[in-house]
């Protein structure tokens, strides 16, 4: 799991380039980012943990909304610290069709490079982060572990990609 960028404690900025990674899915295969480098831009998603209140809604509204996240200009990726096998039946569980991201092990390594990781908690916080297809954040939102966060938000900013 390499990554490209040092262990920040502040949210990684608008206008910086994105943190690369590697993580396994759902599914077991190997997911990066720079895979969707100058093809798609990328909604990567911070979640706390799979089968929780607030984050099987989020994620469940995405999958309501899926054809816009998920299409021939836009790719949505959801991270958390949960085990590959975890994630594996929370998406059957959900109909989640989208990549499920396990930053199980080196637990939490992609939420800490990305400035979302809750070191007190053991998990990663509520952060979305919209990259560009040249690997550059656009567009950040971190909210608190109860906070849901509002998806149009996530389409304003992709429209204006």
């Amino acid at each position: 799991m390499a990554i490209e960028a040092i262990e920040t404690t502040a949210p990684v900025q608008a206008g910086t380039k994105a943190p690369d990674f590697e993580l396994k899915d759902n599914h077991g295969r190997t997911v990066s980012l720079a895979d969707f480098r100058g093809e798609k831009n990328v909604v990567l998603l911070f979640y706390p943990f799979a089968f929780t209140g607030v984050c099987t809604g989020e994620l469940c509204a995405l999958r309501d909304e899926l054809p816009t996240f998920v299409n021939d200009d836009t790719q949505l990726l959801a991270v958390s610290n949960d085990s590959i096998h975890t994630l594996r039946v929370f998406a059957e569980q959900e109909g989640l069709e989208y990549p499920l991201l396990s930053d199980f092990w080196p637990h939490g390594e992609v939420s800490r490079a990305y400035g979302v990781f809750d070191e007190e908690k053991g998990c990663a916080v509520r952060g979305t982060f919209i990259i560009d297809k040249e690997g550059v954040v656009r567009w950040t939102v971190v909210n608190g572990l109860p906070d849901a966060r509002d998806l149009n938000e996530y389409v304003a900013a992709l429209d204006t990609l």
